[in-house]
């Protein structure tokens, strides 16, 4: 994942930050135990979101601990997790491998190649535990290296192979509740895709690089037309969240889903001045 799926700290409350932290640094430890440095490598902020949804959804027992780490070594610090913490994990691991291996069978880089030695041992009972989620993973990643490779400028069609896949991913049981998570993870997935793409458009154009916006950069409303999209698909996720069920974590995943998402966005286009504060 990317990691635009974050809180906007200063305008959230103290303590729930404090307890969005906790979850954050929960899902660290969690992919520490399980999977070692590695698997700590690929903690972002995406999937701590993931865990906040579940764990709002569905009521589950956590465990809170206060532990030391190598990013707050002087002083324990709290950290909380649950069994959405140890399935974003594994999924975490999922995606790793497959992401791994996609840079290996596409350009042969040396980092794809150890990345994917590595995570697919680490990665081999997740891939059987949770089928359904790998082949997800697996064959959108596929559909999007052919698009690539095709140099697809249908962002439509582009930003669908991620949505698909985490729309898989939030869709943990079988119940009630799996249309709207799945929904959330579609839409969210398609608006962390989109958002990629505009975050990297001049240094992939600089480098040479696929990107589906490469061809309409220049174009007059060309700013107008990205954030019209990443506005639908945001809105749309958000209208998604709204029908469920959630209480515990509210304010924020509020918080993430209605200005956190467009830290990224924000700061790239504000005034120099205002970035040099």
């Amino acid at each position: 994942m990317f990691g635009y799926v974050q809180v906007r700290k200063p305008e959230l409350k103290i303590k729930d930050y404090g307890t969005y932290h906790a979850f954050y640094c929960g899902l660290c430890e969690r992919l520490r135990a399980r999977y070692g440095l590695f698997g700590q490598f690929t903690l972002t902020y995406d999937m701590t979101f993931m865990i906040l949804v579940l764990s709002s959804v569905y009521d589950v027992k956590c465990v809170m601990e206060k532990k030391r780490c190598i990013v707050h070594p002087a002083k324990k610090h709290n950290i909380i997790y649950n069994e959405f913490t140890d399935y974003c994990a594994d999924m975490n691991i999922v995606l790793s491998y497959y992401h791994c291996l996609d840079d290996k069978e596409d350009d042969a880089s040396l980092k794809g190649r150890v990345g994917a030695g590595i995570f697919k041992a680490k990665s081999k009972h997740v891939l059987e535990m949770y089928k359904r989620q790998s082949e997800a993973v697996k064959h959108s990643l596929a559909r999007l290296s052919e698009y690539e490779k095709k140099e697809c400028y249908n962002v439509t069609k582009t930003a669908d192979c991620f949505g698909s896949l985490l729309a898989e991913l939030f869709m943990i049981r079988e119940d009630a509740f799996k249309v709207y998570l799945g929904d959330i993870g579609y839409y969210l997935g398609r608006y962390i895709y989109i958002m990629d793409a505009y975050d990297d458009i001049e240094d992939d154009i600089k480098k040479n690089r696929y990107n589906p916006f490469k061809h309409i950069y220049k174009e007059e409303d060309f700013e107008k037309y990205v954030y019209d999209m990443l506005f639908n698909e945001i809105s749309m996720a958000c209208g998604a969240f709204e029908q469920l069920p959630c209480i515990d974590y509210i304010d924020i995943l509020r918080n993430i889903l209605y200005v956190g998402v467009w830290n990224r966005y924000d700061k790239i286009n504000a005034p120099e001045e205002e970035e040099l504060k």
